[in-house]
């Protein structure tokens, strides 16, 4: 018996809703979830968000890194091909978290080690620590502001979720590129 049977048999039940019947490749609510992927923080829970609702993506940290603002700029290219001019706009809803794992990298030792075993460089790990949810969701929505790869519609927000309280916190409003 596999580990992930349960989860399967969970899938039959969810596929008898036809929930997934219909759905539109872009998202019914213009939005793009980047957050962690420890289980406490599954978009679907904290933000109810359902099926066809919003496009997620989670990394370690849920931070905004090339390989995400690339996925972003696929996005936004699928979406100008589909309408063009009339492309509707959306806004990349970064989601931090208190308690992150990610802050052991911060430690010296595990970053060192972890580093050699996936053979990176520990400065490049050490700046991917969450420590402060707050400082660092504010530095990946203005990364993500500065990139060149996000379109001048893409409208970008920064949140902070309480594993304690089961709350979302906006700490940077929705904010589109200076000068536009």
């Amino acid at each position: 018996m596999s580990i992930l049977d349960p989860l399967l048999e969970r899938n039959q039940a969810f596929a008898r809703t036809e929930a997934h019947r219909g759905l539109a490749p872009l998202p019914s609510h213009q939005v793009f979830v980047i957050s962690c992927i420890d289980p406490r923080v599954d978009p679907a829970h904290i933000l109810g968000v359902g099926p066809g609702d919003a496009l997620v993506l989670r990394n370690a940290g849920g931070r905004v890194t090339d390989e995400v603002m690339a996925e972003i700029a696929f996005i936004a290219a699928l979406t100008e091909t589909m309408f063009g001019d009339d492309a509707p706009p959306f806004e990349v809803a970064v989601i931090h978290h208190t308690a992150c794992g990610t802050g052991f990298l911060a430690d010296e030792h595990f970053r060192r080690t972890f580093a050699a075993r996936i053979d990176v460089e520990e400065a490049e790990l050490a700046g991917t620590a969450v420590i402060d949810p707050v400082a660092s969701v504010r530095d990946d929505v203005e990364k993500l502001l500065a990139s060149p790869l996000v379109p001048d519609r893409v409208k970008a927000s920064g949140h902070v979720y309480d594993v304690e309280t089961g709350l979302v916190e906006t700490v940077v409003a929705a904010t589109v590129k200076a000068g536009r």
